[in-house]
């Protein structure tokens, strides 16, 4: 008998144990739990129609894409380069062949003439994104293997596109930024001003007047 309650003792002092133990571990608070995460942010999907609005929109030139239509036709160019801030002027002349292609969304300049006396042919790319609302510009040429691309917006004052954009410099091989200012002079006449950065100083780099044949 005395045997027994001492084995019923040891039980009921296990048993007591063991919801101790339980209960603590219920009480402390496990390492994941106190960690909260952010919950994902889920948009509301848009509803076919909503949809087929929105990609019409996207897809139909707008009153952004007149600017780059009024420039339809040929321009004789007049480029004046400079190589650093303090450098000699150099000039060169070209021809841009302008029109609008798919659709009028984009608009493709061709120009052809001549770059420190060689043959000089260049073909810019010009759009605007109805969903950014921006300008974007492309443009490659037969004087490297490179692409330049820009950005910019349109400024109603100063009759300016703004573009900001990089290209690759062949002697680092590094991209580098530069900016342009493109502006509306008048209805015959067009301007482009480019500024790259040397040694941490901006210059202008390059100016293109057009006129309108």
């Amino acid at each position: 008998m005395k045997k027994l309650t001492t084995t019923l003792a040891i039980i009921t002092l296990c048993f007591i144990s063991c919801k101790k133990e339980v209960k603590a571990e219920e009480s402390t608070p496990k390492l994941a739990d106190s960690v909260k995460t952010e919950e994902p942010v889920v948009e509301e999907p848009l509803d076919s129609a909503a949809q087929m609005k929105a990609w019409a929109a996207y897809a139909t030139p707008s009153d952004a894409h007149k600017i780059l239509a009024d420039e339809v036709g040929t321009w004789n160019c007049d480029m004046t380069f400079w190589s650093d801030a303090n450098a000699k002027p150099e000039k060169e002349t070209s021809v841009a062949e302008i029109k609008m292609i798919l659709g009028g969304r984009f608009q493709e300049a061709i120009y052809k003439g001549t770059m420190m006396g060689q043959p000089f042919e260049g073909k810019g790319i010009v759009g605007y994104n109805n969903a950014t609302k921006e300008y974007i510009s492309t443009f490659i040429d037969n004087m490297g293997t490179g692409m330049m691309t820009s950005t910019g917006k349109y400024n109603e004052s100063t009759k300016s596109i703004e573009y900001f954009g990089e290209m690759a410099d062949p002697v680092t091989a590094k991209s580098t930024k530069y900016r342009e200012v493109y502006t509306i002079v008048d209805a015959q006449t067009r301007k482009m001003e480019m500024y790259d950065t040397k040694n941490g100083t901006e210059y202008k780099s390059m100016e293109i007047v057009m006129t309108k044949k």
